[in-house]
């Protein structure tokens, strides 16, 4: 079904410079956050949350693709996991508070892969509806510091901000092509909040204080998921590289495309070692993923791809015709690829 990126949006945080001080304030290892490589992070101001970020982005994108919000069909938002309230609907929120009146309105929260899948849900929705002619997709994260260590979490440092992507029906720039998933659900636990579900609601029995209200890192419960078994663990970790070149080697194949013809791989914000880790897997430079802008800005959840993708284009990176691939894993476990001709 085709459709093309008419306009990029944006809202981000205000910047953080990681200096031995904002380190100590999340009590993070300054040794492990030097190796990471980031030298900068995005913190949105007290009171700015997940869907104010949204709904800027995507007023941002309409404004730029001269398009009112009444004349939007779809909204689709992606989030890597919080949002504002339990229960409830961000993305009917968002699709209430910039008007678009005449849009369903669909929420993906699949962890970071969450913004790249997306591509993929709309492709769908505009083949089952013929009448849809212009979609939002708009990835956004804000992180709750009472859940999340920025710098803790993951083996990343985690940022707020939002992208938004004014899509159409048979525009031609930005155009989507396929996109392909591969998931895991052997390790589905190895990144969640333990207290808050209907398994242990808060305020339940042993749940008093802030014991379990903490996401930790994934990578300090792997022994324990894993019964500490060193061959299960070493497959595990192989699979972080090894399933993300299988999807690529899949969406090319689906679309005839070789490795080498694609320009940048925009893949997730992700630290220096383990992006060095995904090159090598694809076989491509270190240079066609993307670079700075991951140490520059640091990781927003399922947004890095958009924010990625508006920067090179914006930068002249860029042009007509030229390969993208969108690639990320997350949490579930999920690797995503949507591959578009700029």
């Amino acid at each position: 079904m085709p459709f093309g990126i008419v306009a990029i949006g944006e809202s981000l945080g205000e910047p953080v410079e990681i200096t031995d001080s904002v380190v100590e304030e999340y009590a993070a290892e300054k040794d492990t956050l030097r190796a990471w490589g980031y030298r900068r992070f995005r913190r949105a101001e007290d009171g700015v949350l997940l869907t104010d970020l949204a709904v800027q982005a995507c007023e941002q994108a309409l404004k730029e693709a001269a398009v009112d919000a009444a004349e939007v069909d779809l909204v689709v938002l992606a989030t890597a996991d919080f949002a504002e309230y339990l229960c409830w609907d961000a993305a009917a929120a968002v699709q209430g508070r910039i008007g678009a009146v005449n849009a369903e309105a669909l929420v993906i929260n699949q962890a970071c892969s969450s913004g790249t899948i997306a591509f993929d849900a709309v492709a769908g929705r505009f083949a089952t509806h013929p009448d849809y002619r212009n979609a939002l997709i708009v990835s956004a994260n804000r992180v709750c510091d009472t859940y999340q260590n920025r710098m803790d979490s993951t083996a990343t440092v985690l940022s707020d901000g939002a992208a938004a992507a004014l899509v159409r029906r048979g525009h031609d720039r930005g155009r989507w092509l396929a996109t392909e998933v591969i998931t895991d659900g052997r390790y589905a636990d190895f990144f969640r909040m333990e207290v808050g579900g209907t398994a242990r609601p808060f305020g339940a029995p042993g749940t008093s204080g802030t014991q379990g209200l903490r996401v930790r890192n994934p990578l300090d419960r792997l022994g324990e998921l894993l019964d500490n078994d060193a061959r299960r663990m070493l497959a595990f970790v192989q699979k972080f590289s090894g399933n993300m070149r299988v999807a690529v080697d899949r969406v090319c194949a689906r679309t005839g495309t070789e490795i080498g013809e694609i320009k940048r791989f925009i893949h997730l914000h992700d630290n220096q070692k383990a992006a060095a880790d995904i090159a090598r897997a694809l076989g491509v430079p270190r240079e066609r993923l993307t670079g700075d802008v991951a140490m520059d800005h640091g990781h927003f959840g399922a947004a890095d791809q958009l924010l990625g993708l508006r920067r090179l284009m914006r930068a002249g990176e860029l042009g007509h015709g030229d390969l993208v691939a969108l690639t990320t894993l997350g949490s579930g476990m999920h690797w995503a690829v949507t591959l578009l001709r700029v």
